[in-house]
């Protein structure tokens, strides 16, 4: 059973709106922390956004216009994308780790979802 599984994404003119699942199967993760990061090609993978007991945090980029929420059961994690920009485009993974570090510095995560390409068009 996979544990974390992704699901939106797509193709968006730069300023729209698109949002992200991540469904955790067959755990809450309650006692991890949850995220997102991304990738480009050729790049580093870059930290988004993630939620450690209760608390938010996000990458300077995306603050103000990234919202990153958890159902009250705990089953699914959202990343709501506002005023996207080109640079938002990437893939993005949904990732679970005992370590916020870790999952704050995207190193040795425990769980990573497969992954959903996200593109802002000019």
């Amino acid at each position: 059973q996979v544990p974390l599984v992704q699901s939106g994404g797509g193709l968006v003119q730069a300023g729209g709106s698109l949002k992200l699942s991540c469904e955790f199967s067959g755990r809450t993760f309650a006692d991890h922390a949850v995220g997102w990061f991304r990738q480009v090609p050729g790049k580093e993978r870059e930290f988004v956004a993630a939620i450690w007991w209760g608390s938010t945090y996000y990458a300077d980029s995306v603050k103000g216009r990234f919202v990153v929420s958890r159902d009250s059961a705990r089953s699914t994690m959202s990343l709501q994308m506002n005023s996207l920009k080109p640079e938002d485009t990437a893939v993005y993974y949904c990732a679970a780790d005992s370590s916020f570090v870790q999952l704050r510095t995207v190193t040795n995560l425990d769980y990573l979802g497969q992954g959903t390409q996200v593109t802002v068009s000019s």
